[in-house]
C-alpha cells in the first residue's frame, strides 16, 4: 500500500499516451511521480487510434505548418527510441484526377520532405501503378500516384513502455486507480485516490491533468480550477482480411475533402480508418455506428478492384480524440496541437495544477519535455531537473541493433534471437521481439525447448509470457493482455478471452501497488 499521506512532488491524473510519457520524463529527472489510471493503460485513446507515427499531411492543407514540422521532427527521435514497436512504412497515394490536382500534390509532398531534417526516412517521389504490385489491387483507372514516408507504431504497447521506463526510474504507477477528489491546501495538493487498496490519501507539490477525453470534466471537479472546452471527436476504424499483397499503406483521397488509410495490420489483415464524428456523449461509452462503417467500406471500393462491405469486417474499435476547441464548423478541420495550461488557484500563488488538451501520438514526448519543464521554477532547488533527457534515451527494448532503427533493426535482431532460441517457431519469434525487443530474453530466459515456456495457454501464447505480463506490465484481465499489450485477440477463436482471464484468476498474486520492478 501507499503510506497514509505519502508526499509525492507530482501526481499525474490519466494513463494514456501524455499521461505516460510525462510520467517517464519526471522521473528520469528525478522527480518523486505516481501516476494513476482509473482503467488500463492505454484503454481508450491511446489504444485506438490509427497506430501511425507521422506528420499529419493533410494538416498543411489548413496551413498549420507548425504542427507539422513539430510532428515531422519527432518521427526519427520517436523511431531511434523504440524500433521494435516501430518502423518506417512507405505510403501510396493513387492520383484522384477528380480531387487535388498533381501538381498540388507534388507541392504538399515537397514541403513535407523539407520541413524537417530526414536521416532515416527517404523522400517522396512519383510511382507508375500500371503493371506494377502497388497498382495490382486498384482499379484500371489509378494509373499514377505518389509516394512518402511515415511510420507506424504500436500505440498501446508505446504507453505501457513509458510506463514501465518511469517505474524503473522510480515513479509509482497504479492502474484501476480512480482520483476521486483532488484539493488545494496552500501550496500542496491533497489528493483522493480509490482502487485495488481501497481509499487512499497522498500529497503533491503538482496536480497533472492528463486525463484525455476526461480532462475537461476533470477541471471542472477541482474547487476553484477553470474550465476549458474540449471538442470530443470520435475516430473509428475497420479491420477486414488483407486487401493487398504487399507492405506498402495507402492514403486515400475522398470527394468529402477527407483521407482515409488502409494499412497493413497483423500479417492477415488491413486496417482502414478513420473517421472524424462529433461525440457529445460518455467518452467511455463510444463504439463504431453502420454509417461510419460503410463510409470506410465506401472509402475503399472507390479504390480497390474488390469491394469490401460490412460483412468482411473483422473487428472495429473506437476512440474519443479530446482536442482543442477552435470553432472549426468540420470536426476533420479541428486542430490536433496542443495546449499546456497551468493554473496557480485563485489566489494566483497556490499549489499548482498543469493541465494538458489536445494532442497527437506522434508528439507526445514533445509534449511531455514542455511539461516538464514549465515546472522546473518548482524545483529550483533541484537542478537536474532541468536536464532533458528523452530526446536521445531507449525505451525499454529498444536497444536492439546498435544505431539502426525500424523494420531493418528488427530484421536483424530476430536473426539473432533465431540463432539463441531455435526451438521457437518464427512467428513467435517474431511477434515477441516486435513486441518486447531486447527484453523478449526476459520471457524467454534460459529456456532450451519449448516446454521451458510452461503451458500454451493460447496457440503461441505461454506461461512465460503471460508471467511478464502481469509481474512488469500490469495486465490483470484478458482484454488487457489480448487486445492491449498484444493484438493476439485478433488471431484467437473461440474462448480464448474466457481461458487467458481463467490463466490470470488462477496466478495473480494479491496486490496492493503494481508497479514495475526491473
Amino acid at each position: 500500500m501507499l503510506e497514509p499521506g505519502e508526499a509525492f512532488d507530482v501526481v499525474v491524473v490519466g494513463g494514456g499516451v501524455n499521461g505516460a510519457g510525462i510520467t517517464r520524463d519526471a522521473a528520469g529527472r528525478g522527480l518523486k511521480v505516481l501516476m494513476v489510471e482509473q482503467h488500463d493503460l492505454a484503454s481508450h485513446t491511446s489504444s485506438s487510434s490509427t497506430k501511425l507515427i507521422h506528420g499529419g499531411l493533410r494538416y498543411l492543407e489548413h496551413y498549420d505548418f507548425g504542427l507539422v514540422r513539430k510532428a515531422l521532427l519527432e518521427r526519427e527521435v520517436l523511431l531511434r527510441s523504440a524500433p521494435h514497436i516501430i518502423w518506417p512504412l512507405r505510403f501510396v497515394m493513387p492520383h484522384d484526377r477528380g480531387q487535388r490536382p498533381a501538381w498540388m500534390i507534388r507541392v504538399g509532398l515537397m514541403l513535407y520532405d523539407h520541413l524537417a531534417r530526414r536521416e532515416l526516412l527517404p523522400a517522396s517521389s512519383a510511382v507508375t501503378l500500371t503493371g506494377s504490385p502497388l497498382g495490382a489491387a486498384l482499379k484500371d483507372e489509378f494509373r499514377r500516384g505518389f509516394a512518402y514516408s511515415d511510420c507506424w507504431v504500436d500505440d498501446a504497447r508505446l504507453v505501457v513502455l513509458c510506463a514501465v521506463d518511469a517505474a524503473e526510474r522510480g515513479a509509482t504507477v497504479l492502474t484501476r486507480t480512480r482520483c476521486v477528489a483532488a484539493q488545494r491546501d496552500r501550496l500542496l495538493w491533497r489528493i483522493e485516490l480509490a482502487g485495488p487498496a481501497g481509499a487512499e490519501t497522498v500529497t503533491a507539490r503538482v496536480l497533472i491533468n492528463a486525463a484525455g477525453p476526461w480532462a475537461g470534466s476533470f477541471v471542472g471537479s477541482v474547487p476553484g480550477a477553470g474550465q476549458r472546452a474540449l471538442r470530443l471527436i470520435k475516430g473509428s476504424h475497420i479491420v477486414v482480411p488483407r486487401l493487398f499483397d504487399h507492405d506498402h499503406a495507402y492514403i486515400f483521397q475522398n470527394p468529402d475533402s477527407r483521407i482515409v488509410f488502409a494499412i497493413p495490420y497483423e500479417q492477415h489483415f488491413t486496417l482502414v480508418g478513420t473517421t472524424d464524428v462529433d461525440h457529445p456523449g460518455d467518452p467511455g461509452e463510444v463504439a463504431i455506428d453502420a454509417a461510419e462503417t460503410q463510409y470506410l467500406c465506401s472509402a475503399i471500393n472507390r479504390y480497390f478492384r474488390r469491394p469490401i462491405t460490412p460483412k468482411d469486417v473483422v473487428w472495429s474499435y473506437s476512440g474519443v480524440r479530446p482536442l482543442l476547441e477552435d470553432e472549426a464548423a468540420d470536426a476533420s478541420s479541428v486542430t490536433r496541437d496542443y495546449a499546456l495550461e497551468l493554473d496557480a488557484g485563485p489566489a494566483d500563488n497556490e499549489a499548482p495544477m498543469l493541465n494538458v488538451f489536445g494532442g497527437k501520438i506522434t508528439t507526445f514526448r514533445r509534449l511531455a519535455e514542455e511539461a516538464v519543464d514549465s515546472l522546473i521554477g518548482l524545483f529550483e532547488d533541484r537542478p537536474q531537473v532541468a536536464r532533458r533527457w528523452t530526446e536521445t534515451a531507449r525505451l525499454p527494448g529498444g536497444d536492439i541493433a546498435g544505431e539502426g532503427a525500424g523494420s531493418s533493426a528488427l530484421d536483424v535482431f530476430v536473426t539473432t534471437l533465431r540463432a539463441d532460441y531455435p526451438f521457437v517457431p518464427p512467428a513467435l519469434l517474431r511477434r515477441l521481439a516486435g513486441a518486447y525487443g531486447s527484453r523478449a530474453r526476459r520471457i524467454l530466459g534460459p529456456s532450451r525447448q519449448l516446454a521451458d515456456l510452461g503451458r500454451e495457454v493460447l496457440p503461441g501464447l505461454f506461461d512465460a509470457e503471460l508471467r511478464y505480463l502481469v509481474d512488469h506490465e500490469w495486465a490483470r484481465t484478458a482484454d488487457d493482455v489480448l487486445w492491449r499489450r498484444s493484438k493476439l485477440g485478433l488471431h484467437c477463436q473461440g474462448d480464448a478471452a474466457a481461458s487467458v482471464q481463467a490463466w490470470l484468476e488462477q496466478n495473480l498474486r494479491p496486490v496492493s501497488r503494481w508497479v514495475t520492478h526491473a
